[in-house]
């Protein structure tokens, strides 16, 4: 099953199921309402044609596919370091190993040791970050934006596992969904300290939400257009067979800290990526659309990049 959220100028909110070419309407205002009342996702008679929400040219749009009526209360975060390398890279991550090798090597390295461990153990940790709450979430045709200060933006094409925390203090995986974790990847490469603060941007879902994906294995493709046209492309690919990590193992290290475990709470949370353009050299411009596929998991999500040009401005904090 794949579910939307969608709103209408009115200000109305849906939940609706894809089928084919049409939306079907659910009961629910929301994907969480319906999972907090137990309503599960029941249907009305009414369906929408898919195709002119999908573009824009209807009056009624998409949402992220899920969201917190409490924005603070949906945190949003991913596991980098993940995907597994070609074998060439492979062997010279071993060759290097033998003689100094950067933080980033060792924490990949320890997830090719011990990153899958059998039913029941514990792996090593991998690489976590946090990008902020559901405030910065954002929906298929939405722009994602380069701020002021930043120094770059670009998108790293990603499946993100959709969680809510149940009543008892249990996670429970709702289902998945394609994802651009957009970063500054220029500030980063500077010094790898500046990582936490290159994810603090916003970022993309859906346009669907996955009920029950096929997570071994998920091919796919990135694309950029600047101007109509494609400027560069690159086939990317996911899921438990190309990662270091297993799935178990990244939710464990997530949700092992009791304050990831609050009732009620939504997790939205990155999976890594295994390309991005930034890695081949593309700087991307304003106006430049990221598309984003997944086999599997719907149509593609596709943002514009907006970069904000205006002088960076001091933030004064004042006494109480």
């Amino acid at each position: 099953m794949r579910l939307v959220q969608l709103f209408h100028r009115s200000g109305e909110r849906r939940a609706a199921a894809v089928e084919g070419d049409s939306l079907r309407m659910l009961e629910s205002a929301s994907v969480y309402a319906a999972l907090e009342s137990g309503a599960a996702f029941r249907a009305t008679g009414g369906t929408l044609a898919y195709a002119p929400i999908y573009a824009g040219e209807s009056d009624w749009s998409l949402l992220p596919p899920i969201d917190h009526p409490e924005p603070a209360r949906c945190l949003v975060s991913g596991t980098g370091l993940t995907h597994t390398r070609s074998a060439a890279n492979r062997d010279a991550m071993h060759a290097a190993a033998q003689a100094q090798i950067t933080d980033s090597m060792r924490m990949y390295q320890l997830g090719v040791v011990r990153g899958k461990p059998a039913a029941g153990e514990i792996g090593a940790a991998p690489e976590w970050f946090y990008k902020g709450s559901g405030v910065i979430l954002r929906a298929h045709n939405q722009p994602l934006d380069v701020p002021a200060y930043a120094e770059d933006g670009g998108e790293e094409p990603e499946i993100a596992g959709v969680y809510v925390i149940d009543s008892e203090g249990a996670p429970r995986r709702i289902g998945m969904t394609q994802g651009n974790e957009f970063s500054d990847h220029f500030f980063e490469r500077k010094n790898y300290l500046n990582l936490a603060g290159s994810k603090l941007r916003t970022c993309s879902i859906g346009p669907e939400l996955v009920l029950d994906p096929d997570f071994r294995r998920v091919n796919g493709n990135v694309i950029i257009e600047r101007a109509g046209r494609p400027v560069w492309s690159a086939d990317v690919v996911s899921g438990e067979g190309a990662m270091c990590h297993s799935l178990a193992n990244i939710e464990h290290h997530h949700f092992k800290f009791a304050a990831h475990r609050r009732p009620g709470d939504i997790h939205v949370h990155f999976f890594g990526a295994s390309a991005f353009s930034f890695g081949a050299g593309v700087a991307l411009e304003d106006g430049d659309v990221m598309q984003v596929r997944f086999d599997g998991f719907g149509l593609p999500l596709c943002n514009p990049i907006r970069i904000d040009r205006s002088p960076e401005r001091a933030i004064t904090v004042r006494p109480w």
